[in-house]
């Protein structure tokens, strides 16, 4: 809950959806972006909370106007800058400082919010797509670009042809289905174990001993994704896709409900 604008009590969302976000969102801050950034490769820093050298921001222009990815394109530019000018630079994630953000609490401000995300990485895979190959850009191009490639351009389209395709491929018999429903079942258990592992992290961060309950919900959560949410994600960076190949370039409205009082 929230007073006097500070955050008093922390706890986990009550509505399944905010709930389902946080497992990505401790997903990603916790375990992703402290990986990339160990290695030189973090490719984006959070529009909602970075912290950026003004003189390097000015001397790039400032946040592009020609892409709803604004966060994600401007640090890929920053690779792209220093790189270029063979200057040494670091860009980091760091998970002390904490910034509390609003989810969209309703599956049309959910949708809307995740095509915009897809289009924004399409836009700046595609503007920078040269850095892939370019020898100067190093791990930043192959390792950093090749992850927007594979996770953001290649693996939406994939996994939704997986979810058409397999129904087929179950009825003429081709899937060892022992084999497939132990696969099926060590990917669900991974996924469970990365997300809980962020909570346990996330909590030590901050010298708090996690909550058991929050552990119980948090693992409960993270199956449950798998089932409905999963594909329904996939479904809207579909869309995200069709969008981006059609032009368009609207942000999407966005609605702002506030936080819990303390």
């Amino acid at each position: 809950g929230v007073r006097a604008g500070r955050v008093r009590a922390v706890a986990l969302p009550r509505r399944m959806l905010p709930l389902l976000q946080t497992v990505e969102y401790l997903r990603a801050f916790m375990m992703a972006r402290l990986a990339w950034g160990r290695i030189g490769c973090l490719m984006i820093v959070s529009g909602a909370f970075g912290l950026f050298r003004r003189d390097v921001v000015i001397e790039l222009g400032g946040y592009s106007t020609k892409t709803v990815g604004e966060d994600l394109e401007l640090v890929v530019r920053l690779h792209r800058r220093m790189c270029n000018a063979g200057r040494d630079y670091r860009i980091e994630f760091v998970p002390e400082p904490v910034c509390w953000t609003q989810v969209p609490e309703r599956l049309g401000e959910l949708a809307r919010q995740r095509q915009r995300w897809q289009r924004g990485a399409l836009e700046t895979f595609f503007r920078h797509k040269d850095m892939l190959v370019g020898r100067k850009y190093g791990r930043v191009g192959r390792l950093g670009l090749g992850h927007i490639l594979l996770l953001d351009v290649v693996t939406p389209l994939v996994e939704v042809l997986g979810y058409l395709l397999l129904p087929f491929f179950w009825l003429a018999g081709t899937i060892n289905t022992p084999f497939f429903l132990a696969y099926l079942a060590l990917t669900f258990a991974f996924g469970v174990f990365i997300s809980v592992a962020s909570l346990v992290l996330e909590e030590f961060e901050r010298r708090r001993v996690p909550r058991a309950r929050d552990l119980v919900v948090l693992t409960a959560a993270a199956i449950i994704e798998n089932f409905g949410y999963r594909q329904l994600a996939n479904f809207w960076r579909i869309q995200g896709h069709w969008q981006y190949w059609r032009g368009a370039a609207h942000w999407g409205r966005q609605d702002r409900r506030g936080f819990a009082a303390a």
